[in-house]
C-alpha cells in the first residue's frame, strides 16, 4: 500500500526539489552540446562520446541531428523521477548503471585504443582516457560515500547529474576512422 501512495504521488513542479531537478536537467544540454556540436572531428573538449552522436546518425537523415543534445536529459528526467520529488534516495540501479558504464569504458578503451591512437593520434587518446579514469574515479568514490552514508536530496541530485554528465560529454569517446 505504501508503493501505491509514493508512486501516486504528484510532481508540484513548483517546488524546490523540482525546479533543481529540472534545472539540473537542463543543464545537461551544455556537457552534451560539448561533445557533440563544438567540433566536426573529436577533439579533446568535443570527444563525440556514444550517448549522442548515435542518436544524431539515426536522426541526421531528417536533419534533426543537433537535437541528439536533448537525449542525456531525457534520460536524466526517467532514470530518477524521484529528484522531482525531492527523494533523497539513490536507487541501486544508479549504481548498476555506474558501475556497467565503468567496465563498458574499460572495453570499449581497450578495444579502441590502437584506432584512437592511429586516428586522433597519441595526445587526444591518452587525455580523453586520463579524463574518463578521473571521471569514474570521481563517481566511484562519491557514489561509495553515498552508499555507506545516507543521502540527502542534494547528493543524490548532484551524484546524478555528474554521471549523466560523464554519460553525455565524455563517456565512450569516439575512437577511430571517421564515416
Amino acid at each position: 500500500m505504501g508503493n501505491l501512495a509514493a508512486s501516486s504521488e504528484k510532481v508540484h513542479l513548483s517546488s524546490k526539489s523540482a525546479v533543481a531537478t529540472l534545472i539540473s536537467g537542463l543543464g545537461l544540454l551544455v556537457p552534451a552540446s560539448m561533445g557533440l556540436l563544438v567540433s566536426n572531428v573529436p577533439t579533446i573538449l568535443c570527444p563525440f562520446p556514444a550517448m549522442t552522436p548515435l542518436p544524431a546518425f539515426l536522426i541526421s537523415d531528417l536533419h534533426l541531428w543537433k537535437f541528439a543534445v536533448v537525449v542525456p536529459m531525457l534520460f536524466f528526467f526517467v532514470w530518477h523521477p524521484g529528484l522531482l520529488r525531492g527523494e533523497p534516495k539513490i536507487p541501486k540501479r544508479s549504481y548498476g548503471l555506474l558501475l556497467i558504464a565503468i567496465l563498458l569504458s574499460i572495453a570499449d578503451f581497450v578495444t579502441s585504443w590502437n584506432w584512437g591512437l592511429h586516428y586522433q593520434g597519441p595526445k587526444y587518446t591518452h587525455v580523453v582516457c586520463a579524463v574518463n579514469v578521473a571521471w569514474a574515479v570521481f563517481l566511484s568514490f562519491s557514489f561509495v560515500r553515498a552508499w555507506k552514508n545516507s543521502s540527502t536530496f542534494k547528493a543524490s541530485l548532484f551524484l546524478h547529474w555528474m554521471l549523466f554528465a560523464w554519460l553525455a560529454w565524455y563517456a565512450f569517446p569516439y575512437l577511430g576512422e571517421l564515416p
